[in-house]
């Protein structure tokens, strides 16, 4: 068996494109990735949240005050239109990012304390409205100085004024620090990129070292050696188990390394968390991988296995994405929380006991039972594979 084992690590080494996939895109590649969208992403939210924002302004006789504060405002630059009518050509040519219009009788309705009503003009077509939220916030401070000077005509002292502005407000205490506050976002993400390592870094093994071998005609030869088919399968789901466990522990190594060095570019928030994470903590995430990797290994496979020509098993094994993508977003679901119930659900509780051990709350009650779930669940789905294996019309399919 240790010999299949070694012989199928060693033509895995010898396959570049394959060893190319299962090593470097999973331990170097995703985590470079990772780490220049999160730069990129912050420096582009802090760059057009202070960028210059062009706009054109009509009717500011009938609100000179709230003109001048745009005028004022650092960041807002007025582009001078000759109507209306040419906001939406400046706004498509990107000449101007909005465009207000206030109406005649603005200022009168204001004296009057009257609601008064302001057009924007804008794309709205936009995954993050950045524009409207600057917008806000400049008219939210001339709001707020309309209803200090309406209340000042009550004679109200300071604390009057307070009530009848906000009666109630909200002083915020979490419970929550800074840890689990990050690690609830993280923590969300962490297992779907560490399941998906596993599963993709072991996908092109899997189809090789069966379905491949079935097109080499190599499968024969070894099924003629004198080695039991047990022993075959279990050199052949070890090789797969090998790959998928080290790539996933392997990219939790470069993702430190790449915080360790590149971690105040990234976000500093994210270094504080990371390093308040306990090796414990740690070697309890390493440690339910290793059932996990053992799930993947048994379903490709068996996947593999069943399959006449490389093709048609990367046709087969695709969908396996998205099978393991819905028990782990389960755990992005509002209401889904780690309990009893959900430590039993393959995959789901692995996905929720990761978030729960990077935020710091995690319930170590539950750990046994979620180690012995998954790793029942990998030996059915072994002895599954097993049994497949040992039929004829599925390892000679016409």
């Amino acid at each position: 068996m240790w010999t299949i084992y070694l012989k199928e690590l060693l033509e895995l080494a010898r396959d570049r494109r394959t060893f190319f996939f299962t090593v470097f895109i999973p331990v170097f590649g995703m985590p470079l990735i990772f780490g220049g969208f999160g730069m990129v992403s912050s420096s582009m939210f802090k760059r057009a949240s202070q960028a210059d924002m062009t706009y054109a302004i009509f009717g500011q006789q009938h609100a000179p005050q709230l003109a001048e504060r745009f005028a004022r405002e650092k960041g807002f630059h007025e582009i001078v239109l000759a109507s209306p009518d040419e906001i939406k050509p400046a706004i498509a040519a990107e000449r101007i990012k909005f465009a207000l219009v206030i109406p005649p009788g603005l200022n009168g309705q204001l004296e009057a304390q009257q609601q008064g009503v302001i057009q924007l003009h804008y794309n709205s077509a936009a995954t993050v409205d950045l524009t409207r939220k600057r917008v806000m916030s400049v008219i939210g401070g001339a709001n707020r100085e309309l209803r200090e000077h309406a209340l000042s005509a009550l004679n109200l002292n300071k604390h009057q004024l307070a009530f009848a502005l906000d009666p109630i407000t909200l002083e915020d205490h979490s419970t929550a620090d800074k840890r689990e506050q990050m690690g609830a976002i993280v923590g969300g993400m962490l297992p779907y990129v560490l399941l998906m390592v596993c599963l993709m870094a072991a996908m092109y093994p899997a189809i090789d070292t069966g379905a491949g071998e079935k097109e080499r005609g190599t499968l024969e030869t070894l099924l003629l050696a004198p080695v039991s088919r047990t022993a075959i399968v279990l050199a052949k789901f070890l090789m797969l188990f090998t790959v998928g466990l080290c790539s996933a522990l392997l990219m939790i190594v470069s993702v430190g390394v790449l915080l360790h060095f590149f971690g105040p570019q990234i976000g500093g928030d994210l270094v504080l968390m990371m390093r308040a994470i306990s090796p414990l903590d740690l070697a309890m995430v390493a440690l339910m991988l290793v059932p996990t990797a053992a799930i993947f290994a048994a379903v490709l496979l068996s996947i593999s296995v069943y399959a006449k020509s490389y093709k048609e098993a990367a046709g087969l094994i695709s969908p396996l994405i998205l099978v393991t993508i819905l028990p782990t977003f389960v755990a992005l679901l509002p209401g889904v929380e780690l309990n009893w119930k959900w430590a039993m659900v393959p995959l789901t509780n692995v996905s929720l006991a990761m978030k729960e051990l990077v935020k710091g709350t995690m319930d170590y009650r539950m750990f046994s039972v979620i180690l012995l779930s998954t790793t029942l669940t990998a030996g059915l789905l072994l002895a599954l594979c097993r049994w497949w294996f040992n039929r004829e019309q599925v390892l000679f399919r016409n």
